[in-house]
């Protein structure tokens, strides 16, 4: 027979009154880390002890057992027990379920307790928290339970929700809790499988990388169409993706072709209630291009008196403002409530002093209206506009002529009242392209830029000269005397940027979403303004500026001067010697792009030059090394990636740069270090493009 085996014989265990009980000095755990103690005690007292504790008997000298029993593992659940003892909720004699030892070493049964436990793998905590999910518990209700927030219920949850396949390559250790967390975008389990085998296929498997391929296609919450008919786009069914793990901007629409159906129905019946003003005609449409209004007389509408309660309401809330301000002066503090209060009380002072238009009812049957979504998603509507095949024929010498000698009143020429945009006379210039040249397909390194981006990017420069130079009445005179001594006195009267014949140039048709920038609405808004104070007929236009003060005079001159200003790049009519003398003004006008609001994306530059290029910007606002980390992607994920490394730096491409203003971009190693020498009057213009450069003195 062979040798039998000896059997191994576990330790006693026995329930032991908490009092008979002591912490050693033999636990190997010195560092908190985990659970609290008062967690764990709100744990035990809700399922009671879960897991026995391991003691030692304590012996006296003569090494007879003294009836107390120290704890070598266990110390957090007897503090936990202790916390319960104190607060009542526990009696001192109540029996602790304990493991008896007394072989082998006390501080290696700390150590083994310790170390022998095996954590749980995050999965099994997901499913866990799924599986309580699937029983009725309510989140609110789990996290409660396990002391965690509510929000990392849901994180959870969601993970828990990723295709059961994904979950297996998550067990499986080949893919990482970031590459999960990105995989939650999307509810689509198919989806997220084939970005998973297309990720394979790829050098690229960074988060980033697999929530852009889920998000393809889909319209961010920040959309101005997802802003405005957002509402309709859930009531009709549509699904929006959301990000728990990071900033999302209120996530993605997922349906583009619902939320353009629900934008267009409900854009009509919009523009079914501005018909039934009587207009002759109402275009809809998403967005109009800046400059849409071409060629159409502006009919500036009537605003009716306040009523003696409006101007009793605004004289309450100037009242209430002045009050909460006096209040904070005195506290030496604005608090977040009062904050919140002034924005509420300027905010209705608005909306009662934009009182709708009122029309005479002869030019609402000639004129038409547009209507649109803003860039805040709000719906625009510009009324008033006359097509020229809808003029009124007026007869030679008749007493309907117009006094002025183009046919024309002083206010009907350039901009709306109600939020549009220019709508230039006849024998006004369109500048630029609308084909532009083909975008670079390749990257062929430092090369000049495009000219159809050029094009853009100089038209937001003109429009961000043209809010400067409104705003300096004394440039702008200095701007026209030099234009006009150009024509007067030498040969060259092209050198000038200012179109001194006073035509209001279109430039921005061939850059998207201009009209929606911050500068247009502030160059728009200043013309309302000066279009209310000028009279409907012309022939009365010269006493009305007679009356003005030398200010008024001074700030609607600007103002027109600034509207002829034209420094748009144009590949058929270069105009070197013009665009120089652009770079003079707005190192003047000390111009700077950062703060007129313009950022580089992928969409307005960085997805449009080539590879060199994207490297070149990150590696002079991030550093050399930012820019060998993306030196490997792709064009489209570079471009991505350097946009978000981008994001506040203060970055500007050339064209944009003004001398003495952007004196070259400094990098985060190398902040506190002067810019490399001749950086400060580096051209706004690359040489490269064909063009001189802007600043060069």
């Amino acid at each position: 027979m062979g040798k039998s085996v000896q059997k191994i014989r576990l330790s006693a265990s026995r329930d032991i009154p908490f009092d008979r009980l002591m912490l050693s000095q033999s636990n190997v755990r010195r560092v908190k880390a985990g659970v609290s103690i008062e967690e764990l005690a709100a744990d035990i007292a809700r399922r009671t002890l879960l897991q026995s504790i391991t003691v030692r008997p304590v012996l006296d000298d003569k090494g007879t057992e003294t009836g107390l029993f120290e704890i070598p593992a266990g110390g957090r659940r007897y503090r936990a027990l202790e916390l319960l003892v104190r607060q009542k909720r526990l009696a001192k004699t109540a029996p602790i379920p304990c493991v008896v030892r007394t072989e082998g070493v006390a501080e290696e049964d700390s150590l083994a307790e310790n170390v022998q436990r095996a954590p749980l793998h995050p999965l099994d905590q997901f499913r866990a928290f799924q599986a309580l999910r699937e029983k009725g518990q309510s989140e609110e209700e789990i996290a409660a339970a396990f002391f965690v927030a509510v929000a990392v219920v849901k994180q959870r949850l969601r993970l828990a929700a990723v295709s059961p396949r994904l979950l297996e390559v998550y067990a499986g250790d080949e893919m990482n809790l970031d590459q999960l967390m990105a995989f939650s975008v999307s509810p689509d389990h198919e989806r997220q499988e084939q970005v998973w085998e297309a990720i394979q296929r790829s050098y690229n498997k960074e988060p980033y990388q697999i929530r852009r391929l889920l998000t393809e296609g889909a319209v961010r919450a920040s959309d101005k169409r997802a802003q405005y008919a957002g509402d309709e786009y859930k009531a009709a069914g549509g699904t929006v993706m959301r990000d728990l793990f990071q900033q999302d901007d209120g996530g993605w629409l997922q349906d583009a072709g619902l939320l353009a159906r629900v934008v267009a129905e409900k854009l009509e019946r919009e523009a079914d209630a501005i018909r039934a003003e009587g207009w002759r005609w109402v275009e809809v449409a998403t967005e109009f291009p800046y400059g849409h209004s071409y060629g159409m007389r502006h009919i500036v509408g009537a605003r009716r008196p306040l009523s003696k309660a409006e101007i009793a309401q605004v004289e309450a809330l100037q009242t209430e403002a002045e009050r909460i301000e006096e209040e904070a002066a005195a506290a030496d503090e604005v608090s977040e409530v009062a904050d919140l209060r002034l924005g509420e009380i300027e905010a209705e002072i608005e909306v009662i002093h934009q009182r709708p238009a009122i029309y005479d009812p002869a030019d609402i049957a000639m004129a038409g209206a547009f209507v649109s979504i803003d860039g805040a998603g709000r719906l625009r509507v510009e009324r008033g506009y006359v097509r020229p095949e809808d003029e009124p024929v007026v007869e030679p010498g008749g007493d309907d002529a117009p006094a002025d000698e183009g046919g024309e009143d002083a206010r009907g020429a350039n901009y709306p009242s109600d939020g549009g945009h220019p709508a230039m006379p006849d024998g006004c210039v369109i500048v630029g392209p609308v084909d532009g040249d083909a975008e670079p397909e390749e990257d062929e390194g430092i090369r000049p830029l495009p000219d159809r981006l050029l094009t853009e990017l100089t038209a937001y420069r003109t429009l961000a000269l043209r809010e400067a130079l409104g705003n300096d009445p004394g440039i702008a005179f200095l701007a026209l005397l030099h234009a006009l001594c150009l024509k007067l006195f030498y040969r060259y009267g092209a050198e000038t940027c200012l179109e001194i014949e006073a035509k209001s140039v279109v430039f921005g048709a061939q850059a998207p979403g201009l009209a929606d920038t911050p500068l247009a609405e502030r160059v728009d808004a200043r013309h309302r303004d000066w279009a209310e104070q000028l009279p409907e007929e012309a022939g009365e236009l010269w006493d009305t500026l007679a009356g003005f003060d030398t200010d008024s005079r001074e700030g609607l001159f600007a103002h027109c001067v600034a509207l002829t200003l034209n420094a748009t790049h144009d590949a058929y009519n270069r105009r070197p010697r013009a665009l120089m003398q652009a770079g003079r003004l707005a190192k003047t006008l000390s111009l700077d792009l950062v703060v007129a609001g313009w950022v580089p994306t992928a969409e307005n530059y960085l997805g449009r030059v080539t590879k060199a290029r994207i490297l070149e910007a990150v590696r002079e606002a991030k550093g050399e090394q930012a820019a060998q980390a993306i030196a490997a992607l792709r064009k489209g994920d570079m471009a991505v990636e350097a946009e978000r490394l981008l994001a506040g730096s203060g970055w500007l491409p050339e064209p944009l740069r003004t001398a003495g203003v952007n004196t070259g971009m400094v990098h985060d190693d190398d902040a506190g270090r002067p810019a490399e020498d001749g950086t400060a009057e580096q051209a706004a213009y690359p040489i490269g493009a064909g063009v001189q450069p802007l600043a060069a003195e």
